[in-house]
């Protein structure tokens, strides 16, 4: 890992498990002792709104905001929300949008972010099990098997189009 922190950016809307992702994203992060920093905006988020966090690490992170434009990967849960945050995407920067997801092969509609997260996994340099670890300790128990399986759909996904790391 270089010692520019990778800035991402999570978006969507109130109620879709935008801070849920960045808790995962941050915990598997730290959990490979990187220095992590997180921040979120939750706007109008308990009636819908729009919702984002920023999660910065690597191995020394001073701000937790990603600068505007400096993103590495902006992932959005709502597809209306892509233009809302685009300009948080860096040059050179991957986009991850629902799009790329077929929401009628998940085992459940709210694992999307789950799902999306799969998607980013392909692009970090953190293992399957750190993942794997990092969902069970932020999600109930009972959640763990469905969103195990929108992991790897997501995974799946983005293999299949032939653009893994």
């Amino acid at each position: 890992m270089s010692s520019k922190p990778t800035n991402v950016v999570i978006a969507g809307l109130g109620g879709q498990g935008v801070i849920k992702a960045s808790d995962i994203l941050a915990d598997v992060a730290f959990s490979a002792g990187l220095d992590v920093k997180k921040s979120e905006l939750h706007g109008m988020s308990q009636r819908g709104g729009s919702v984002s966090s920023d999660v910065r690490f690597g191995e020394r992170v001073f701000s937790p905001m990603v600068p505007e434009g400096e993103a590495d990967f902006l992932l959005v849960i709502a597809a209306d929300q892509v233009a809302v945050n685009a300009a948080a995407l860096g040059k050179g920067g991957v986009l991850i949008e629902p799009a790329q997801i077929d929401e009628s092969s998940l085992p459940n509609k709210k694992s999307v972010n789950v799902a999306l997260l799969g998607v980013l996994s392909l692009h970090l340099p953190f293992s399957i099990e750190a993942w794997t670890e990092a969902l069970k300790r932020n999600l109930p128990e009972k959640l763990h098997e469905a969103n195990m399986v929108s992991f790897r759909i997501g995974r799946a996904v983005r293999q299949a189009a032939g653009q893994e790391r």
